[in-house]
């Protein structure tokens, strides 16, 4: 069987490659390999939650399957004196996202190896971000919704990115169901930003 992105210890051989893009204004450089998730560029599903996401200055962010750190790394910039936590059960993404961290000057992120909120237990975040992983499973992707609503601080929001054809009218059902408020931000090329928040 060949590893997923969501495999914890990959095998596939490395091909470390480095991109350069631009993510919300800023100029990024990551360091990505074989068996982490989009490994050829960022994908356009997160680009599209990160061009929608709205962040305090100060926010506690947790980006949840954080792969290279894309995600984790431009919620740092756009939360200059906030707090990014970046998990993933994949330890080569969480190497890559840690020299990532380090190559983009970033001072306010850490990067833990935690299958699914494993390491973050106990701990309050503002806003969590998420491309979860749909191919691992409804039961992985509804964990990340149900234990993630207990890890937001009263007012705080799920950022989610999930495209159509892969089930984003069940996902909105099943955050409905979980946070009682969730609302669509943006949709294109098929890919749907869901915003679900906790009552404050």
């Amino acid at each position: 069987m060949s590893d997923h992105y969501y495999t914890r210890t990959p095998n596939t051989a490395h091909d470390r490659h480095l991109l350069e893009t631009e993510l919300r204004g800023h100029k990024l450089r990551f360091v990505t390999d074989s068996g982490v998730f989009s490994k050829t560029g960022v994908d356009f599903g997160s680009r599209v939650l990160l061009d929608a996401l709205e962040l305090v200055d100060n926010a506690k962010v947790l980006d949840v399957g954080c792969g290279y750190g894309p995600m984790g790394i431009t919620a740092a910039k756009l939360a200059p004196n906030g707090q990014v936590t970046m998990i993933d059960v994949n330890e080569r993404a969480v190497a890559l996202a840690a020299e990532n961290v380090k190559l983009n000057g970033i001072a306010n992120a850490a990067v833990l190896q935690s299958d699914v909120y494993e390491q973050v237990k106990g701990r309050s975040f503002d806003t969590i971000i998420t491309n979860p992983p749909i191919r691992a499973g409804k039961d992985v992707v509804h964990r990340i919704f149900e234990e993630g609503a207990e890890l937001l601080a009263p007012g705080g929001s799920m950022w989610v990115v999930i495209q159509k054809k892969q089930g984003a009218p069940s996902a909105a059902a099943k955050l409905e169901a979980v946070f009682g408020n969730v609302e669509e931000v943006t949709k294109e090329k098929g890919y749907r930003i869901l915003r679900a928040w906790k009552e404050a």
